[in-house]
């Protein structure tokens, strides 16, 4: 992933405004732990969602499914790539998502030598059903937010997701 030196800012100060001092919420330490907080919440959203499913698909596993949602057929080299693990780590995964019929496995007709994953259909339901859950959970946190906060957690967490280089997923599977 490649590093950026120049901070994201989804507002600058005015000119000629003061830097903000220690301690307030312009803080990176104070915004770090601010994130760290709300992302304990996240994870005991994403394992609440994957409860119904965890005896076949781990968090990572679920993770692998998500990407090949998203991209189709992929290679597993990209597949591995996309995820920041090694191929035999990928390889790995998948023949446990094969075991669970929720991945296919085939020959690339173009390539003898490649091999092309996909969902299957159960691969695809899967998916479809934690972050249906996920997003039920999403939204009833946020329906506690006053209109102004939800705005300024939007303009927050796309500045927090651009910092750290995050695809943005298509609208209809955001996980």
């Amino acid at each position: 992933m490649p590093e950026c030196d120049t901070p994201v800012r989804a507002r600058e100060l005015p000119t000629g405004s003061p830097e903000p001092p220690v301690g307030t919420r312009d803080d990176v330490d104070a915004v770090t732990r601010a994130v760290l907080t709300a992302s304990r919440l996240l994870v005991a959203i994403s394992a609440r969602s994957l409860a119904e499913v965890e005896e076949r698909v781990t968090l990572p596993q679920f993770r692998m499914l998500v990407v090949l949602s998203t991209r189709g057929t992929t290679k597993l080299v990209a597949l591995a790539e996309q995820l920041q693990v090694a191929p035999s780590t990928a390889m790995r995964m998948v023949d446990r998502l094969i075991g669970a019929g929720l991945v296919d496995r085939r020959t690339n007709p173009d390539n003898r030598r490649e091999t092309l994953l996909r969902l299957t259909e159960e691969g695809r339901r899967t998916v479809d059903h934690v972050t249906a859950r996920r997003r039920r959970e999403i939204a009833a946190v946020v329906q506690r937010l006053a209109p102004g906060q939800r705005a300024a957690l939007v303009e927050a967490l796309t500045a927090f997701t651009e910092a750290g280089h995050e695809p943005h997923p298509p609208a209809d599977l955001l996980v």
